[in-house]
């Protein structure tokens, strides 16, 4: 029961009365410490009440159990070192961490806690250390890994093509090799090399991803923009691509070209997850995401309409008509394409002027012109602008939470000798089997000083405006005369208020 009490007592709105509240049941808690107290015991999610303060961005609950956490080591003078107990809020020995909790939740809030000692110093102190160069060094292996995968599609096996073409419009010189045909001389012993070392990478892939999609969920791990979602959708599904592609080429089947193509486009669409790990070009992969999955989505569907019905317009009004002077729309799939073009005005209006158009083309195109260039693609661009203005306000602190989830994701998966855990232990000060980070506080003396002379400045305000208050109301004039009463006398109160605080800074001083 006190337990339920102390996480319902997180949830509270008021703050003060929660802390109190909280101190009290603690006070009769009879085992302080270990794991049959209060504040160690979890709910139905597995959540204690330090790692619920958390979720739910309840900075002042966090602060105060921070507080009651930490320990004073020593003090000299302005100088003080605190021991900060990080015993649930290091990732180390946490199946559910508490840094990948909070960049999980959707509440805004709850990234304010990553600003906070002492998560901020514990964060900054992991991604210095080993997460910076870890990640560096990933990317760098994951371009060079896609350098190898390019030059094998590049040089693939191919042979000329020996049988007789069907149509004039066939354009095809070479074609796939069979499998006996593929590893023969020195060149396809290297090539063979490089595509063992991409079907290894696509397993490694998978072997990497599955089990964090069944810890965490599928509905989680590819829904969170923060902790990579999209990404991990396109580093999924190229690593299937890949596997696709080995089948084919082992069966000798025709048509590798399809997953081949998909592979290299998603695998370096997937260099962008590295920007993440900097500050200039983390921000906008966070913009990328929330365009392509929520404003483009959406637009998609309207655009699909749009062409759809277009396209088979055009592609009825030219069925009777030569292919070979207007070839653009000689077939549906080939006219929803160029429809598709001069939706994005990629393509002007196709037209040949030594044959008559139909009358119908021209009506057609005017009103496609009008419906797509000036006012879809105008929604598109302010649709745009608007998440790029709200991403804007937050990208700083987008981008430190990216760095949190990507650090826990790194000390994760790399052995435990590669990252040895952050903090000093407790046994060291004779504070049990508790990890704590040591942090060393600065107290200015002059900050004492500056806050006095604030609130002189603030004091010899509100005394200025009593006074032209009282003067204002008995005034009796009319409101012209006011407004002018009212505007001498703000200068004349500023001024007297910046000459006096002036003094009071030249005589301290």
């Amino acid at each position: 029961i006190g337990n339920t009490v102390l996480h319902i007592l997180v949830l509270q709105p008021n703050k003060t009365f929660a802390c109190h509240m909280y101190s009290l049941i603690l006070s009769y808690d009879r085992s302080k410490e270990g794991p049959g107290s209060l504040e160690l015991i979890p709910n139905n999610e597995g959540l204690t009440p330090f790692k619920l303060a958390g979720v739910e961005g309840n900075t002042v609950m966090f602060q105060y159990l921070m507080q009651k956490r930490k320990q004073n080591l020593w003090s000299f003078g302005p100088l003080t070192t605190v021991l900060y107990d990080i015993t649930e809020i290091d990732s180390w020995a946490e199946d559910q961490s508490f840094l990948e909790l909070i960049v999980s939740t959707k509440k805004r809030e709850a990234r304010q806690i990553l600003d906070l000692t002492p998560v901020k110093e514990l964060v900054s102190l992991k991604w210095n250390m080993y997460g910076r160069p870890y990640f560096c060094f990933l990317a760098l292996f994951y371009i060079l890994y896609m350098v190898c995968f390019t030059m094998c599609c590049v040089y693939r096996p191919l042979k000329p093509r020996t049988g007789n073409r069907t149509s004039s419009r066939d354009n095809t010189v070479y074609v796939q090799k069979m499998l006996q045909e593929s590893y023969v001389a020195y060149e396809d012993e290297l090539r063979l090399v490089g595509e063992l070392i991409t079907v290894i990478g696509a397993v490694v892939i998978l072997v990497l991803e599955i089990p964090d999609i069944l810890r965490v969920g599928a509905a989680k791990y590819f829904g969170q923009t923060i902790l990579g979602g999209p990404f991990h959708i396109i580093v999924i599904t190229y690593a299937c691509m890949i596997l696709v592609t080995m089948v084919m080429r082992l069966t000798s089947t025709t048509g590798e070209v399809v997953p081949m193509s998909f592979a290299l486009v998603l695998g370096w669409c997937n260099v962008m997850y590295f920007a993440r790990g900097f500050q200039m070009l983390g921000p906008f992969t966070i913009m990328i995401q929330k365009m392509i999955f929520g404003d483009l989505m959406r637009f998609c569907w309207l655009m699909a309409v749009v062409i759809l019905g277009f396209a088979s317009a055009f592609y009825i009004i030219f069925q009777t008509e030569n292919p070979e002077n207007l070839g653009q729309f000689y077939n549906y799939p080939m006219s929803l394409f160029t429809t598709f073009e001069l939706f994005l005005t990629i393509i002007d209006g196709p037209a040949n002027y030594d044959v008559d158009l139909p009358f119908m083309y021209s009506v057609v195109y005017f009103a496609f012109a009008i419906i797509a260039t000036l006012l879809m693609l105008n929604l598109l661009i302010a649709m745009m602008g608007d998440t790029h203005w709200r991403v804007a306000h937050e990208q700083d602190e987008l981008w430190r939470a990216q760095v949190v989830a990507t650090t826990v994701m790194l000390e994760r998966k790399l052995p435990r000798c590669l990252w040895p855990r952050s903090g000093i232990c407790g046994r060291e000060f004779g504070l049990g089997d508790r990890w704590y980070l040591r942090i060393e506080d600065r107290v200015d003396p002059n900050k004492h000083k500056m806050m006095r002379y604030t609130e002189a400045f603030k004091a010899q305000d509100r005394d200025n405006y009593d006074k032209g208050s009282e003067k204002l109301e008995t005034n009796g004039d009319t409101l012209c005369k006011k407004e002018l009463s009212a505007l001498s006398l703000s200068r004349s109160t500023s001024r007297t208020s910046s000459h006096r605080g002036w003094e009071i800074l030249r005589r301290n001083t």
